[in-house]
């Protein structure tokens, strides 16, 4: 999730736990906690693709911040020893505040390795996006109203941060169950087609939990279409996008390749660049990456001789044509295919004339997110 929800995660867990005894210093706390694990972002690991699937690793893992949580609580202990809270109160809010962190981010899609070091699956149930102003505010309203209460009346306060943890999570709650049921239309609409054994993928939109992304994975193509929760008709209506997966024949093997497409739960595109593409200088972080400072050139990789760049594209973050995370993987010179050190193509982000297509698709079935033909599965 958006640092904001961490931080408004954190100070709420924070206050939760020790809001009577320390008053601001445990929101404080829990919301200095509830960012550390994003801290990873600030690592270089070596190359873009290393940068892309270590982020929410070690930083993210269950066991590994439980493990770190008694020095970080000993040192605040010691920082405020007069405040009146135990060590053991501290270890509470420390370690509450650190593990919901990736807890929360297991809901969004990118994938986060809860259980390393004993396995690096990357849990993703996608059920939120990243950004989700739904689960954000009634977290903000709540400490809000807490700090606004709390000299006045103090049980009044503590329930208002009560009250935005447990709508936060019911709709946490309620995300699982919307997902549930678009997965159920989404798998009816399939039965009769020639998609019904392809991959599924069902995430929401930006900012909502009404209108739904869906993505279908079929041999040399890739299948994308919306569906809101109000539509009259229980059908998917989908787009098919080229996916030229066989350009990747001869360096399938090769680690980067390998990863993304285990990181992507091959949920991948691939697809052949114009010797004209752009990339990332270096080796540019996902925060970089995220806040546009890193610069771009033309690729390197890519002389002037008809060699031409082959991208893979983590399709389940973004819409067609805008992906946030692509990356050259290799060259093309004829009919020979080369790996070339990875680079990352720079972060394509929609016009802003797409946000109302969308609130506008939620509403109107027949409103049109994409350029291209629908088309229905079953025909």
């Amino acid at each position: 999730m958006d640092s904001l929800t961490q931080i408004a995660l954190g100070a709420a867990v924070g206050t939760a736990v020790l809001g009577r005894k320390v008053g601001p210093r445990a929101a404080a706390w829990g919301a200095v906690c509830g960012t550390l694990p994003d801290l990873d972002v600030l690592l270089p690991y070596g190359d873009p693709v290393r940068d892309f699937t270590f982020h929410r690793a070690e930083s993210h893992s269950l066991f590994w911040l439980t493990v770190a949580s008694p020095a970080l609580a000993l040192l605040i202990h010691r920082l405020h020893r007069r405040a009146g809270a135990t060590y053991r109160e501290w270890l509470a809010l420390v370690w509450l505040a650190l593990v919901t962190h990736p807890l929360l981010d297991a809901m969004t899609v990118y994938g986060t390795q809860l259980l390393l070091p004993f396995s690096d699956y990357p849990v993703g149930v996608g059920s939120v996006f990243i950004i989700d102003p739904l689960y954000t505010v009634p977290l903000i309203a709540g400490i809000v109203g807490w700090l606004w209460l709390r000299n006045r009346d103090p049980v009044r306060a503590q329930r208002w941060n009560t009250a935005g943890l447990v709508l936060s999570t019911l709709y946490l709650g309620w995300t699982v169950a919307a997902q549930a049921h678009v997965e159920g239309v989404v798998n009816r609409t399939l039965a009769a087609s020639d998609l019904a054994e392809g991959r599924v993928l069902v995430t929401p939109s930006p900012f909502n939990s009404v209108l739904w992304r869906v993505v279908i994975m079929d041999d040399g193509a890739y299948h994308e279409g919306y569906y809101s929760l109000l539509d009259e008709q229980p059908t998917v209506w989908l787009t098919r996008h080229a996916n030229e997966a066989r350009l990747l024949e001869g360096v399938q093997d090769e680690w980067a390749v390998r990863r993304l497409a285990w990181f992507s739960k091959g949920f991948y595109g691939v697809q052949q660049a114009p010797p004209e593409a752009r990339v990332a200088n270096g080796s540019a972080s996902t925060l970089g990456q995220m806040l546009g400072l890193v610069e771009t050139a033309a690729a390197d990789t890519v002389p002037q001789d008809g060699v031409t760049p082959i991208v893979m594209t983590d399709l389940r973050m973004g819409q067609t044509p805008w992906f946030v995370f692509a990356f050259v993987v290799a060259e093309r010179d004829g009919d020979g295919v080369t790996a070339v050190p990875t680079q990352q193509v720079p972060t394509q982000r929609p016009p802003a004339a797409v946000l109302p297509k969308l609130w506008q698709r939620i509403w109107d079935e027949d409103a049109s997110v994409a350029a291209a033909e629908r088309i229905h599965p079953a025909r």
